[in-house]
């Protein structure tokens, strides 16, 4: 069964599989650009996008704000920034899965160039999020880090290079055949995994090309939230995302 936002329905007590996320997905991690009352205003224009243009938008705010943004929004897929593979009981500091999920978080983020782990701990949190019905996204550097990410049985893989986060250079253009090969090498290990491209996505035609190259979804963050209007350039993304899905794959 699948709800209204594309996320299959889970039961995080019983043991049951991880939700499952149907592309086009568009990500955006506020990171720590925005928080508190400007997030949750983010959250409900791409919330509205998510429902008008049926375009899977994961939306990863400080932790604190996910209660907020949970309450205020309907379509997005709440994610938190990261999660630990810590199990109820010690461990001061670090996030716990169940708090998350009970926070209305619906995935987390793993692995992103700015909070590494290593491959047993990405190990670890997959199984700590499957357990409590959290999705995962795992970020990797590379194509052959995706494929191997990809044997753990994430819902998501995100490859991107890390020298190109933030850059405005996007891996489209400045890495030929990197995305091309993500697919194809995941592919290989597990169809059902989802790959996502991004790094230096700065443009609605970035945001697309990834799209037209053969991903599931792609996204950008400083590109939105360090510009004038970031509703606006979310918005002409995200509408980039949906038209060239809609091209390639000859339906929304």
């Amino acid at each position: 069964m699948t709800d209204a936002r594309g996320v299959d329905a889970v039961d995080g007590m019983t043991g049951a599989r991880a939700p499952r996320i149907r592309p086009p997905i568009f990500e955006m991690g506020l990171k720590g650009y925005m928080w508190g009352a400007d997030a949750v205003r983010l959250a409900e224009a791409a919330d509205r996008l998510a429902r008008e243009l049926d375009v899977r938008i994961v939306f990863d705010p400080q932790h604190v704000d996910i209660p907020a943004v949970v309450a205020a929004t309907h379509d997005l897929l709440v994610f938190a920034q990261h999660m630990d593979p810590v199990p109820v009981g010690r461990g001061v500091g670090y996030v716990l899965a169940e708090a998350l999920r009970d926070a209305g978080a619906v995935g987390t983020l793993l692995n992103h160039a700015e909070h590494r782990l290593t491959l047993a701990d990405i190990d670890r949190s997959i199984g700590r999020a499957r357990e409590t019905g959290l999705a995962t996204i795992v970020c990797c550097d590379s194509p052959e880090e995706a494929a191997a990410v990809a044997m753990l049985g994430p819902d998501i893989v995100l490859a991107e290079p890390p020298d190109l986060i933030a850059t405005g250079r996007s891996a489209a253009t400045e890495l030929p055949g990197f995305v091309e090969r993500a697919v194809e090498l995941v592919g290989r290990i597990d169809p059902s995994v989802v790959v996502m491209c991004g790094a230096g996505v700065r443009t609605p035609e970035d945001a697309a090309r990834m799209i037209a190259l053969g991903v599931g979804g792609t996204g950008s963050t400083s590109a939105i939230l360090k510009s004038e209007d970031p509703i606006a350039t979310m918005t002409a993304m995200i509408e980039a995302v949906h038209r060239a899905w809609t091209e390639r794959t000859g339906h929304p």
